[in-house]
């Protein structure tokens, strides 16, 4: 892959960063909404980067081995966009000049699968920087993996633009430690330090040394590059290329000082050009201080044609394919085991030897926790999937997240990098998670990783963006509720379940025992269209579930036990589906039939069809939930007349059986509110 391309000369470079200020103006002028300033300042470093060095085909935005670009500052949407489309991808004129609006191709921040070329949807301040962090790990670890004999097939860089609103979110801290200590050299972020955020200058609460907070990390730091002269800036991203190729290479953070809002005669430099239209007197007035004669949303003749990259963009991919071809002529199962993993299926072994694996978990009648039914489903489906990738934040031997065999990928006493398949994050739970989001959306891994589950709050911002991506990732949460007993209740997950259960698009398991976990983990993985989290108990759980019931598991909720004549249904979940069996069989012995429903993934359930949800949960039947958690999930299923048995208050520092009594989680107490439905409704 060539170092650089052609670089035009410094007044025609000059109009090109003009150009990307002036749609950015124009459409956030038209839509009376959005923020001019950033794309106004970053449009010089925007010109070098993609004019002169990142490698991309607007003709196709999937090809494998394009450089990925990262708009970690979300709000300045506009540079990016008016990047696209001078660059040629599909995002014609009329899509700027909807910027904002419903429907449009170009809302108020990128959003992957909505624009043509967006890598990844920002707007949260600092996790597309973890983001890109995921995603040249991901590069690094495919590069290690599949580059033989010369042959250097997957071979391109991450760039990151940020800014200093990102450097302050605390996860900025998280990721580029790490990044650093992964020597994630093809890794190239951009800092636009121009000392503004929304409430003005930053010296009142921002004033770290940036530069050596990153030479701290393990970067290697190009400081004070002027943002607005483009010899310098393509200097600097020269010397940050050179460390790919070197034995000690570093990612690199190029520090450039711009002006915000750079051309507007009156609000450049200041905190109004941040978050608002420049109004219609200063668009003026900058289109004169621009020298840019030229209605709105015009772009000269000269200027989109030193724009346009179609036709370098299909060269080469061109070139790429061609060396793809030798390599593949060479090496013909690691190309096919490549191009599978980039695509994102499953080898056909996955479906044919899933059903002897489910069976094997359901002939074993020991009690077990379901975080060690996990690790046991992991043992056997690693080896049909090459494409995981695990890891833990400094949870390993809790979470179980390893399985046999796995590899520990990271440094070497040395530091030296070496590839695996199962990574220890550090406590560095929403990195952790936002990474996953950026391996994901490089392709080429089924991303997981573990914490506990009341540490789900650190990383909800990324598991809600990986819903709102669509993307295939797996959170492992362990020691899930009160069960875990005497680290009390800054442990003791009370609110976490519901609340994950309502981020659209998140399926959220909470198995019972070893099939119903082993069914979540193969449901995980076949999901194409979103991330999904497996709620996992400490403590031993009896087998309850039979091979019989693998298709109910597989549609998030199922009968598992069911009496004839029932007149009450038992529903419930997780470590508390043991106590709605002993409440069964205490009432059978009254004579008051029930049925006991087990619904893993109510998320999964409620996508079923109508006519199978009042199967399993017939609309006349009086219904009693238990959870050992936030009580008011459950009423969408037993209405204001059936009774919810949880907990609305945080939990206590004891043995878990001592829990489970203090709090009523019993199967005594769902045995006595059957009854009292049974009386009000003979009172009836």
């Amino acid at each position: 892959m060539p170092s650089s391309l052609s670089s035009p000369s410094p007044a025609l470079a000059r109009r090109m960063a003009n150009a990307v200020r002036m749609l950015a103006v124009d459409a956030v002028e038209k839509a009376k909404s959005g923020h001019p300033g950033a794309p106004m300042g970053m449009a010089d470093i925007a010109e070098v980067l993609w004019n002169r060095h990142l490698q991309h085909n607007p003709a196709n935005p999937h090809w494998p081995d394009r450089d990925r670009f990262v708009l970690s500052n979300g709000h300045a949407s506009m540079l990016l966009y008016a990047l696209l489309h001078l660059a040629g991808y599909d995002l014609p004129l009329d899509e700027l000049k909807k910027f904002r609006q419903l429907h449009s191709k170009t809302p108020g921040h990128p959003e992957v699968d909505v624009t043509p070329g967006v890598e990844t949807t920002t707007g949260p301040l600092g996790q597309g920087l973890a983001n890109a962090v995921g995603m040249a790990l991901a590069e690094k670890l495919l590069a290690t993996e599949f580059n033989r004999g010369g042959h250097r097939v997957v071979d391109h860089h991450t760039y990151v633009f940020l800014g200093d609103g990102c450097l302050m979110e605390g996860i900025s801290h998280e990721v580029c430690s790490l990044a650093g200590t992964l020597k994630l050299s093809k890794l190239i972020a951009f800092y636009d330090d121009n000392g503004i955020s929304i409430d003005g200058h930053v010296e009142g609460w921002f004033t770290d040394n940036t530069p050596q907070r990153f030479e701290a990390y393990g970067w290697h730091v190009i400081a004070d590059v002027d943002g607005h002269d483009p010899e310098a800036l393509d200097a600097a991203v020269k010397a940050a290329r050179a460390q790919s190729a070197a034995a000690d290479g570093r990612p690199t953070l190029i520090c450039c000082k711009t002006v915000i809002g750079m051309g507007a005669p009156t609000k450049a430099g200041t905190h109004d050009v941040h978050g608002a239209a420049l109004g219609a007197a200063e668009v003026a007035a900058t289109r004169v201080a621009l020298d840019w004669p030229y209605a709105p949303f015009e772009i000269p003749e000269d200027i989109a044609s030193a724009w346009n990259a179609v036709a370098r963009g299909q060269a080469a991919e061109q070139a790429w394919r061609t060396r793809f071809e030798a390599y593949r002529a060479e090496f013909p199962q690691a190309a096919a085991e490549l191009e599978r993993r980039m695509a994102g299926e499953l080898l056909p072994s996955f479906a044919q030897q899933l059903p002897a694996l489910l069976a094997a978990v359901a002939d074993k009648p020991e009690a077990v926790a379901t975080r060690k039914a996990s690790q046991n489903a992991l043992d056997g489906l690693a080896p049909l999937l090459p494409e995981f990738f695990g890891g833990s934040a400094d949870l390993t031997g809790s979470n179980l997240t390893n399985f046999k065999g796995c590899k520990k990928a990271g440094v070497d006493a040395q530091g030296a990098f070496q590839a695996g398949n199962h990574m220890s994050y550090g406590v560095r739970e929403f990195g952790m998670a936002a990474m996953l989001n950026g391996m994901a959306l490089h392709g080429g891994f089924i991303p997981y990783g573990g914490t506990f589950l009341t540490f789900s709050d650190y990383s909800r911002n990324a598991i809600r963006m990986a819903a709102l991506m669509k993307r295939r990732v797996i959170h492992v949460f362990t020691h899930d509720s009160i069960g875990l007993g005497e680290d009390g209740p800054t442990h003791q997950s009370v609110e976490h379940v519901p609340s994950l259960r309502i981020i659209p698009g998140l399926d959220v398991w909470r198995p019972a025992d070893g099939l119903e976990t082993a069914v979540a983990w193969a449901c995980a993985v076949q999901r194409q269209d979103g991330p999904s989290a497996l709620c996992l108990s400490r403590q031993n759980l009896p087998r309850l579930s039979s091979l019989a019931h693998s298709s109910g598991i597989a549609r998030g909720g199922y009968v598992l036990s069911d009496m004839a004549g029932a007149q009450a249904v038992i529903l419930s979940t997780g470590s508390e589906l043991e106590l709605a069996m002993a409440a069964q069989a205490t009432l059978a012995a009254e004579g008051i039939a029930t049925r006991v429903v087990s619904m893993p993934c109510s998320n999964v359930f409620d996508r079923q069809p109508q006519a199978y949800q009042d199967e399993v949960l017939p609309m006349n039947l009086p219904a009693v939930a238990i959870e050992a958690a936030h009580p008011d999930f459950w009423r969408k299923y037993v209405g204001r007349t059936g009774v919810v048995i949880g907990m609305a208050s945080f939990g206590e520092s004891a043995p878990a059986k001592d829990l489970y009594a203090h709090f009523g989680i019993t199967a005594e107490r769902v045995a006595a509110a059957v009854r009292q439905l049974q009386g009000a409704a003979h009172a009836r």
